[in-house]
């Protein structure tokens, strides 16, 4: 069979992954969503796109629109939706009606057979317990049954938690990242590329200025705070939050989250132009996850969010205001997605390592050696470039 790179994807969105992907060379034939502003957003960036229900779907259908057949797809790649999964609110995990969308994702994989997968979802997927019929937990985990799940399918796994910044976007976001090989190949999670320090400025982290800047004045479509908390959103400087207020109206402006516990640094939120961006939100203006701008009274602007998560700025989003900044939200750095697929593509092209004769026996070599031999059911922190250094 004609070994190609063409891909298919599912839990689409806005394409964030997919468009990192193809930045890597992996050529995505067809992206699936069950929401309308979604698939609108893929089809007015001139991709093919099918609106649906994944339950409803077989896998015939996917490939046909794909123009592939069974065993051909050289990578099947999505994110199930992550809010089971979310450390915050219930963590129903696998019981949740959602949580079971990851059967479906199994289910396009055990028949279409592509050469690999990935699956994104967020880092509390780590965590998540596994739930009983009633809803308490068990001493199991969820991400117990994905490995069991995949291990059946004869799929050889790695994963582990990657954050977004040691890859060039310029924003702290931590994912959770699978990646599965069909044919037991030497797959393994992207090695990170940026540093918070590093001497050449090129490999450091990207900061807010070096992003958005040059949008401060040009925001275009933006959502409002309300009066109320403007009010004092005014006396935040650069950099700060509630605690930044002088102590004597913090009560007033916190409300009842002044007596809550947790650090709730996202309340009246005012983002620094010398760091890289907290993790982008499906909402800039919520109370607790504020995204206010670093010298503007207004929260980041579509465009400021799509240029975070690293969009092309002609990328077109559709549907309302609300809709445009939850798809950017919801949405893989553009730049995790290509160091990704990178990843990928140096497995299939089986030139991941410069094979040499003897390694020096230095403990920093240690290191590195150890990082790759991590494979099969391992898990790599790669959220501590230092095991790199």
């Amino acid at each position: 069979m004609k070994d190609t790179r063409k891909s298919i994807s599912l839990f689409s969105g806005a394409m964030g992954l997919d468009l990192g992907l193809q930045q890597a060379g992996i050529d995505i034939q067809i992206g699936q969503d069950f929401n309308t502003a979604c698939v609108n957003t893929m089809q007015a960036n001139g991709h093919k796109a099918l609106l649906g229900d994944i339950c409803k779907i077989e896998p015939e259908e996917l490939l046909s629109a794909a123009g592939l057949t069974f065993g051909e797809p050289f990578l099947i790649c999505g994110g199930p939706p992550c809010q089971p999964f979310s450390t915050a609110g219930k963590r129903l995990g696998i019981n949740d009606p959602r949580g079971s969308l990851f059967r479906e994702y199994v289910r396009m994989i055990d028949v279409i057979r592509p050469r690999f997968f990935i699956m994104e979802n967020v880092k509390g997927l780590m965590s998540s317990p596994l739930k009983d019929e009633n809803g308490k937990n068990t001493d199991g985990k969820v991400l117990d049954i994905i490995l069991e799940e995949f291990s059946r399918l004869n799929y050889k796994t790695v994963y582990g938690v990657l954050d977004s910044v040691n890859y060039g976007v310029p924003q702290f976001r931590e994912r959770f990242v699978m990646i599965g090989s069909r044919d037991n190949e030497d797959i393994f999670l992207p090695i990170p590329t940026h540093f918070q320090m590093h001497q050449d400025p090129s490999y450091r982290w990207a900061t807010l200025n070096d992003c958005i800047k040059d949008l401060e004045d040009f925001p275009g479509d933006c959502a409002d705070f309300s009066p109320a908390r403007l009010k004092f959103l005014k006396m935040i400087p650069e950099g700060g939050n509630w605690r930044s207020l002088p102590p004597e109206i913090r009560k007033e402006a916190m409300g009842g989250a002044y007596e809550s516990g947790g650090g709730k640094v996202g309340f009246y939120r005012r983002l620094s132009y010398s760091q890289p961006s907290p993790t982008v939100v499906t909402s800039p203006i919520q109370k607790a996850t504020m995204m206010c701008h670093p010298t503007k009274d207004r929260p980041l602007s579509v465009a400021e969010y799509a240029r975070i998560q690293q969009f092309p700025d002609d990328w077109k989003f559709t549907g309302t205001l609300i809709d445009k900044y939850r798809q950017i939200g919801n949405a893989v750095p553009v730049g995790l997605a290509k160091a990704i697929g990178q990843a990928l593509v140096a497995t299939a092209e089986n030139n991941a390592i410069i094979q040499v004769k003897r390694i020096r026996g230095t403990a920093i070599h240690e290191k590195i050696q150890e990082a790759i031999r991590l494979g099969g059911n391992a898990y790599v922190d790669t959220d501590s470039p230092e095991q790199f250094l």
